[in-house]
């Protein structure tokens, strides 16, 4: 999956494929989570890496994410992640994201995100 900046947010558009579903024609909910979890991370992490003034992002880990499943989500048609930092400082970013289908939120997220120092397990783990 590949995100773009538009404005203020991250966006990234992801296909479904079966093994993806919940049950015929919806998407897991855990699927979903994950997903929103993973897109706002790299919002966040896109964040730290502007203030710094860096060329590479930071490694980040979630201190805490709520997923709200809104309505079911097609599994048969692509879903556009959207994400954006409310605020940020001092390695930490909340972040609201938002998964989309066929033009209608189908469920949103907000989180903290951290960014980690060397000695933490997820320093430089991707």
């Amino acid at each position: 999956m590949r995100s773009h900046l538009d404005g203020d947010e991250l966006v990234a558009d992801w296909m479904p494929e079966p093994h993806h579903e919940a049950f015929a024609g919806v998407l897991n909910g855990g699927i979903i989570g994950a997903l929103l979890d993973c897109h706002s991370n790299w919002a966040a992490a896109h964040r730290f890496m502007v203030e710094a003034g860096g060329t590479t992002p930071p490694s980040t880990v979630t201190a805490d994410y709520a997923v709200r499943l809104r309505r079911p989500t097609p599994s048969a048609a692509p879903v556009r992640l959207r994400a954006r930092v409310l605020e940020s400082a001092d390695g930490r970013a909340v972040v609201e994201a938002t998964l989309e289908s066929g033009g209608q939120v189908c469920a949103t997220c907000r989180g903290t995100f951290v960014a980690v120092k060397p000695g933490h397990p997820a320093y430089h783990r991707w």
